[in-house]
């Protein structure tokens, strides 16, 4: 380039003559004619085609380096086996020829997908109250002193940009439920449409085109909060690019910096009041003002907010004859008349109720482990055993459901206990909070106990004095003077004979 660069200056800006050139430069005169009647401004020199061993196998081999290129990195053909492949096959080239091959294939397959490969888009206007975009990331977080493993449910309106973060141990229909609740009710209202990706909890199947088979649950939310689902393209996230950001920029501006937590409920009302104080410092970048600005403006435009959708998933289970189902490796009691019975087992996010016959049989906390290295657990309520105890009252003493009973009744059963037929006692008493408040019992029990008379007759006149408003414990009576007695009574038997002398005969009746 630099030669052919000398031979135009002298040419063009000195005016040389072409033997002169030639004479300079050492080059044969037809050379520097070739040069300036080409007009080139560097040279150029074709390659020849040279057939290549390889030439046979390309197809097959650029077949198989895409197919490795789906694969994990651990499942993935090294080129040597690939070269052993293509020997087998009948080539007899070196493994440098293959591995320049693949080298080559790679670059046009990079430069491919950073250009046409990752398409062209156009960017996205949203009304005031038009839609919503849902999305869920996983993070960490210490909670109890435990780093622990979150589902991170965020859910974002379309116009203002307004956002709220909320943490759940599992992505499970009933958490999706509850995060959709939270987000209408900090926004303030229900916009018209619904953003999602296609989440297992919201379509069992995807067809083609924009066709969903939409989860019959997952519809019947949509339709009590009256907003229409829409469904990203599969791998197309940039269809709800807006949420697919505040999941990048959450982590940033809230994750990282947030300190630990006594549970769960403390991390989420932390989240919520960290999003509203971002509305406020963040600008929103396409139209005048913050977040917060641009959501007060856009709060008109919401549906207003309807009650909670009763978000549990429903299972069908079968209570033992110990009186327990079992859920997520964890056991819940139910009530003895409902052993060996089919009931009915509502999931929600916090809770598990159990219902039969139309009927709330009862509720528990709902526990959730994420580590299966530590043992299944099992949740009794010993009043749900109080109808075995009463006709089985040995079982009182070593049954497990009454290591958990109040203070109170765990001192009474020892007390009782130590006499024959305590246990029947004891029994007695604990079957009152089935007819009686149960806290009246329970203050019946802490009387009697105060007094020195741990009995179940005591027990029961301190109750009935209790639920009748009469004073129990109550300071010494000071009675007026004119109330005194005058004469006081004498015990004296001979008053009796004095009434015989009156009966006909004077003799008693017998």
């Amino acid at each position: 380039m630099g030669l052919l660069n000398i031979i135009r200056r002298m040419h063009l800006r000195q005016n040389l003559s072409i033997r002169e050139i030639a004479r300079r430069t050492g080059l044969s005169r037809n050379t520097v004619t070739k040069h300036l009647a080409a007009g080139m401004i560097e040279p150029t020199f074709a390659t020849p085609e040279r057939p290549s061993k390889l030439d046979p196998f390309a197809e097959k081999l650029a077949g198989w380096l895409k197919t490795e290129a789906g694969k994990s990195r651990k499942q993935r053909r090294t080129l040597k086996q690939l070269h052993a492949d293509l020997e087998a096959l009948g080539f007899t080239g070196s493994y440098g020829r293959v591995a320049a091959f693949a080298r080559q294939w790679r670059a046009d397959r990079q430069r491919e997908q950073q250009t046409t490969g990752r398409g062209t888009f156009v960017p996205l206007s949203f009304r005031p109250g038009e839609a919503f975009q849902f999305d869920w990331s996983e993070d960490f977080a210490v909670l109890g002193g435990e780093r622990t493993k979150l589902q991170m449910a965020h859910i974002k309106l379309a116009h203002s940009r307004a956002f709220l973060v909320r943490a759940y141990l599992l992505q499970t229909h009933e958490m999706l439920f509850d995060a959709h609740w939270h987000g209408f009710r900090v926004f303030g209202g229900v916009p018209g449409r619904g953003i999602y990706d296609n989440m297992r909890t919201a379509v069992d199947r995807v067809g083609r085109g924009k066709e969903r088979q939409i989860n019959i649950r997952f519809l019947a939310m949509a339709n009590h909060y009256v907003f229409e689902p829409e469904f990203c393209n599969p791998a197309a996230g940039w269809e709800k690019g807006q949420v697919e950001k505040n999941v990048r920029d959450s982590r940033h501006q809230i994750l990282q910096a947030m300190p630990d937590f006594p549970d769960l409920a403390a991390l989420n009302v932390w989240l919520e009041q960290r999003c509203q104080d971002l509305w406020r410092e963040t600008a929103h970048g396409t139209l005048p003002g913050s977040i917060a600005d641009v959501w007060g403006e856009e709060r008109a435009s919401l549906m207003p907010l309807p009650t909670a959708f009763d978000g549990f998933v429903e299972q069908s289970k079968r209570v033992s004859p110990t009186c327990l189902i079992s859920f997520e490796r964890n056991r819940y009691s139910v009530p003895a008349p409902f052993a060996n019975r089919p009931v009915s087992l509502r999931i929600y996010p916090d809770r598990l109720v159990v219902a039969a016959e139309g009927n709330i049989l009862c509720e528990h906390r709902r526990i959730i482990e994420r580590s299966h290295q530590l043992p299944p657990r099992t949740i009794y309520d010993w009043r749900h055993y109080l109808a075995v105890v009463q006709r089985k009252p040995g079982a009182l003493r070593n049954g497990a459901p009454f290591l958990e009973l109040p203070p109170a009744f765990r001192q009474l059963q020892e007390h009782m206990l130590r006499k024959p037929g305590g246990d029947r006692e004891m029994v007695d008493v604990l079957a009152l909070v089935l007819h009686h408040d149960e806290q009246a019992v329970l203050t019946a029990v802490e009387l009697a106990l105060a007094e020195g008379v741990p009995t179940k007759t005591h027990v029961l006149n301190l109750l009935h004095r209790l639920v009748d408003g009469k004073v129990v414990g109550g300071p010494p009576l000071d009675t007026p003077h004119a109330l005194a007695l005058r004469r006081e009574p004498k015990a004296n038997v001979e008053r009796y004979d004095g009434l015989r002398t009156q009966i006909a005969g004077g003799r008693h009746a017998s």
